[in-house]
């Protein structure tokens, strides 16, 4: 080869090494070249976590990819910064749609997406069942049916699919007797019941691990919200709650206690014949009198108002939000700073519908998701709030009650109980 030509190669090489050294660092640093609007730009990413898996996933209607098989979820990059609607897809469930902003250099999330089944099956569970009490740790039912005697009590272990008959009204009395409430131990192991006899409030205490079951009568009980504690306790109580290994109860002087230690400094004004109610999750200690829900605030170790009227109310599994109603209206409150997009801070709220029909029943669907009914409708609605929330029809009851546990929805409709397949992860 020629000095002349290899000085020509040399120069070519230098040439393209000029050109195409910044074009590396620049696409290393995320820029890219925009051929619609022929310029140079920084793209941003999508990220999304769906449940269930390989479900499609559409930008502006156009299919981009699916969610793989281990992770189920899905990295979309190279994005031109603007706003998207994002559209995700499975068969046989609703789809979930959001406008999403992509901004330069940054990563847009959501990793908690949930697709609702539609038309999910319902098995009949039982029949002639007027009330159902969950246990404790949600593994156990215990239906009251109607029989030509009066009533039964009978167990339904959720995990075994068994169910076993507990005791009928006449092994109690042979005259007219009346269950007015049922309340499990802790452990789920024995319930106690409050029975109306001879114009009379008597307590039994039903042990339904043993075989078989074991009625004790227990005649009158001072203080039957007490029952099921270790110890008595030693002040008069208006208010209280287990909670694991804890005890929380609020007593006639206006101190609310965690087992023997005081949380408050200054006293709540303990008002006559007001009903109050305690709940406690995790940290997190609530007081609801009447209709007023107040929330115990550790900085200032008071009661802090936080919603009137209240109708309901729910801790998230990872007691980290609330949810509560006002019988038209649905709040979340988060307990704890989400670092997740969309990002919350510690004590904000979250205005998440409102229905011309009353909100009955509600429950935690996930940690991320509400499920509720109105009316006879039953309805399923996230709480990401970026854009619009999405808001989905589940089934329709008549009359219906709704109780959430084990992944699964029970059904009380017209004295039948119906129970769903696995609708969550």
């Amino acid at each position: 080869m020629t000095y002349k030509r290899r000085t020509v190669l040399f120069l070519i090489l230098l040439v393209l090494f000029l050109i195409a050294t910044p074009l590396t660092v620049l696409y290393c640093l995320g820029w890219r070249f925009d051929w619609n609007t022929k310029s140079i730009i920084q793209p941003g990413v999508f990220y999304f976590k769906v449940w269930p898996k390989n479900a499609e996933v559409y930008l502006d209607d156009k299919f981009k990819k699916k969610t793989d098989l281990f992770f189920s979820s899905v990295l979309l990059e190279n994005l031109k910064p603007k706003k998207y609607n994002v559209e995700i897809k499975k068969d046989g469930f609703y789809g979930w749609q959001k406008n999403l902003e992509i901004n330069k250099r940054e990563v847009t999330e959501s990793k908690n997406i949930v697709l609702v089944p539609k038309d999910p099956k319902f098995n009949l569970l039982n029949k002639n069942v007027e009330a159902l009490f969950f246990s404790t740790n949600d593994k156990k039912i215990i239906l009251k049916e109607k029989t030509e005697e009066g009533w039964a009590l009978k167990l339904f272990e959720i995990d075994k699919n068994v169910k076993s008959h507990l005791i009928s009204k006449k092994d109690i009395s042979q005259e007219e007797v009346e269950l007015f409430g049922l309340k499990f131990s802790p452990d789920s192991k024995k319930i106690l019941l409050e029975i109306g006899l001879k114009e009379r409030i008597n307590y039994y205490l039903l042990e339904i691990d043993k075989i078989p079951p074991v009625l004790t009568s227990l005649g009158s009980l001072e203080k039957p919200e007490e029952f099921f504690l270790p110890s008595p306790l030693k002040k008069e109580v208006v208010a209280l709650t287990i909670s694991g290994d804890d005890v929380y109860y609020l007593d006639d002087s206006g101190f609310l206690f965690k087992n023997e230690a005081r949380l408050n400094l200054i006293p709540y004004e303990i008002k006559k014949e007001t009903k109050y109610e305690i709940t406690a999750s995790g940290s997190n200690i609530l007081l609801q009198e009447e209709d007023i829900l107040y929330v115990f605030d550790e900085n200032t170790k008071s009661f802090q108002k936080l919603f009137q009227p209240i109708k309901s109310f729910k801790f998230s599994p990872d007691s980290q939000r609330l949810v509560y109603a006002n019988g038209h209206e649905i709040w979340v409150l988060f307990l704890e700073k989400k670092y997740d997009q969309p990002q919350k801070e510690k004590g904000e709220k979250l205005f998440i519908t409102r229905f011309s029909e009353e909100v009955g029943d509600i429950f935690w669907y996930t940690n991320h998701y509400l499920i509720f009914k109105t009316n006879n409708k039953i309805k399923i609605a996230e709480i990401d709030d970026r854009d619009k929330i999405n808001i989905v029809e589940l089934a329709e009851f008549k009359n219906p009650e709704i109780f959430w546990a084990n992944k699964k929805l029970y059904v009380l409709s017209e004295a039948n109980l119906y129970v769903s397949e696995e609708l969550t992860p």
